[in-house]
């Protein structure tokens, strides 16, 4: 048996899926986030929705969450003291010495996570090849515990110069932390990340320490109460870079779950473009809170090595996914110079959009899909019943400081947050060279489906595949996540065949070292590698897959360097004449979760009430009639206008598309020509 239950927390709601082996099927439930507990939020998913002989039997619990992230957007988290190289302290505000934003004279960088003060110095260095040039002096690490503890610092990171070629002062001063009484975290660079790049490999350091705390408590408290529920499996959570890890190696390794929550809508529409054969397919995650995007190709998710969060570089595996402040909870108000914004502030949960009758009263984006009919009577997830006239007052009051009625107003809302979605949209598409009106768009989350008409309007995109279980698609996404773990190792040398065996040696000690981070449940991991590559004399690498036969390299070096020369060619139009470099050597070992199938085409309810409802049309610019219909009862194809409602998602179908379904239940959308 492999039932599993997947839960993803959200900012307005938490959702949950779980899946049974034994009959084959899946089942969803939606509640109210609890932003102060996150984790009663998940018991009161589990509780509702699924039987207790089902948790008992359950072998996996797989979780997607933003706490991470949430606490360095929000910075919440430990006090930190960095511990770097003599002449590296201000490496984090140093940077890289550019600008992000070259051309607006306004630009701030964000403050370090931590101050100059708590950034202190030992003497040593460590040269690139490994070598040592200056030895630690060991005297000076206990007066630097003790000007911490004097600042009551919670954390330490130690980040010295080219550890990754070399480790031994790092764990040299890890050591003399704890003689000198120190029994907080210590985060050392080396085991974060191998990589080279000083202030990335600080940042991702500080960034870890910063989290570790918040993350591990978290976590356990989760831990606690799932087996106060009678939960016996195993719980994992997912990785920025895709697939999961175990909660144990998650403490320890909190920086590669910073971006867990939007990895699972990912991973499912990999998934599902796999299943379906769509070879391009862009993601449009829209939530309470924030709207998530991502690219899918062949099936795949595009993976980056770095991300960024709040301008802060996390070294480590990441799933390209764009993420703003645009979501059902985005308020609407008016700037200093008179017009309307949307977002990125929210609702959030508590107190929620005006209609949600919570005690809110600023008009959301919900509020204007309310008032245009656009989610039907109003009856959604977790016994919400939507009071209209709230939200019609709310909007009335931006309406008014702009010059216009509650329609205008609710309309301009609805376009300014499908047109801030479209333009992060972009960023994983036009800017990387790829046509979104030749992809299919896969909308998804709470909203996804409401808002989909109109981003494939703004981006002139002419099909839409909406997933089964639409809603709560993320957390169905998680129960796919197979355990993964990942390690790499700079080491620059040219790609040479007599420099193979030094990178097999490598290898050998990235997968022994990848084995010893927790347990393998049983099952046999499957190990792949990649050679981050370079021409001669470039700053830049690009990443190429390697061929594998008992954890080494088996092909030539002839075969690596010319599947690097067609990437290259590929991705900048042209290649070069100099001599091929490796950059980094990248190890993964992969555990495959037992597969699940997809949820089945749903049976159709003949007989289904249809009623006719007045919703407002963008693509006729009025309102006029639209046919209000269950998903279940959706066959052969029907022409929009149409408002299709299941348990945790309404479909927006504006004039001018058709819908059927699909062979796994899937709904697909297309362009017709209006009458």
């Amino acid at each position: 048996m492999a039932t599993r239950i997947g839960v993803d927390i959200g900012g307005t709601f938490t959702d949950l899926v779980y899946y049974d082996e034994g009959s084959g099927q899946t089942t969803e439930g939606k509640v109210p986030t609890v932003p102060h507990a996150p984790e009663e939020g998940v018991v009161a998913a589990i509780k509702g929705h699924v039987p207790p002989a089902v948790i008992e039997a359950a072998e996996f619990f797989l979780h997607g969450t933003t706490v991470g992230l949430n606490a360095l957007l929000e910075r919440r988290g430990a006090k930190v003291g960095l511990i770097a190289t003599e002449g590296f302290r201000d490496v984090l505000e140093i940077r890289r010495g550019d600008r992000t934003e070259m051309y607006n004279l306004f630009w701030k960088q964000p403050a370090p996570l931590v101050p100059r003060r708590l950034r202190l110095e030992v003497p040593e260095r460590m040269m690139a090849n490994g070598q040592v040039f200056r030895p630690l002096e060991e005297g000076a690490v206990a007066p630097i515990v003790a000007a911490f503890a004097a600042e009551d610092v919670d954390s330490i990171a130690v980040c010295l110069m080219n550890a990754y070629a070399n480790p031994a002062h790092e764990l040299r001063v890890e050591a003399l932390i704890r003689e000198a009484g120190f029994t907080g975290g210590i985060s050392l660079s080396h085991r974060i990340s191998g990589e080279y790049r000083e202030y990335e490999r600080t940042s991702t350091t500080v960034i870890d320490a910063f989290v570790r705390a918040r993350m591990s408590n978290y976590l356990r408290r989760l831990d606690e109460r799932l087996r106060e529920l009678g939960f016996k499996g195993t719980s994992l959570i997912t990785r920025s870079g895709g697939g999961s890890m175990t909660f144990a190696e998650a403490e320890e390794r909190p920086f590669e779950t910073i971006m867990s929550g939007p990895v699972g809508g990912a991973q499912g529409a990999s998934e599902l473009a796999t299943a379906l054969d769509i070879r391009a397919l862009i993601t449009a995650d829209v939530g309470g809170t924030s709207f998530d995007t991502a690219l899918i190709l062949d099936g795949a998710a595009q993976v980056l090595f770095e991300g960024s969060i709040d301008q802060m570089p996390v070294q480590t595996p990441w799933v390209d996914v764009r993420s703003i402040g645009s979501g059902g909870g985005s308020i609407a108000h008016v700037d200093i110079g008179g017009l309307m914004r949307v977002g990125p502030r929210s609702a959030g949960a508590v107190p929620g959009p005006a209609c949600y009758g919570k005690g809110g009263t600023e008009p959301a984006m919900t509020d204007a899909a309310a008032v245009l009919g656009m989610l039907g009577t109003g009856k959604l997830a977790s016994g919400i019943n939507l009071a209209f006239d709230k939200a019609s007052d709310a909007i009335e009051r931006v309406g008014a400081a702009i010059g216009q009625n509650v329609e205008a107003t609710a309309v301009g809302i609805m376009r300014i947050s499908a047109s801030a979605m479209a333009n992060a949209m972009r960023e994983v598409s036009v800017e990387q060279g790829l046509d979104p009106r030749e992809m299919t768009l896969l909308p998804f989350g709470g909203a996804g489906p409401l808002m989909a008409c109109l981003l494939a309007d703004e981006l002139g995109m002419q099909r839409i595949v909406v997933p089964p279980l639409a809603g709560n698609f993320s957390a169905w996404g998680l129960l796919g996540a197979d355990m993964v773990q990942a390690a790499a190792r700079t080491r620059i040398m040219p790609l040479a065949d007599e420099n193979l065996a030094f990178v097999n040696d490598i290898l050998t000690e990235l997968f022994e070292s990848i084995g010893g981070r927790g347990a393998h449940l049983g099952r046999d991991a499957e190990p792949s590698a990649r050679l981050d590559l370079r021409y001669r004399g470039q700053e830049h690498w690009l990443s190429i897959d390697i061929e594998l036969e008992d954890r080494a390299i088996t092909e030539s070096v002839a075969s690596i360097a010319d599947r690097f020369r067609a990437e290259y060619a590929r991705s900048f139009g042209s290649t070069m004449n100099d001599g091929i470099e490796i950059v980094s050597i990248r190890a993964t070992s992969r555990i495959p979760l037992p597969r699940r199938q997809m949820t089945p085409r749903p049976i159709e309810a003949s007989g289904a009430a249809e009623e006719a409802f007045e919703a407002y049309s963008f693509r006729l610019g009025k309102r006029v009639p639209f046919r209000l219909i269950d998903r279940a009862a959706i066959g052969e194809a029907i022409d929009g206008p149409a408002i299709v409602t299941e348990s945790t998602a309404t479909l927006y179908i504006d004039a001018g598309w058709q819908v059927r379904t699909g062979a796994i239940g899937e709904l697909i959308l297309e362009r017709k020509a209006l009458n």
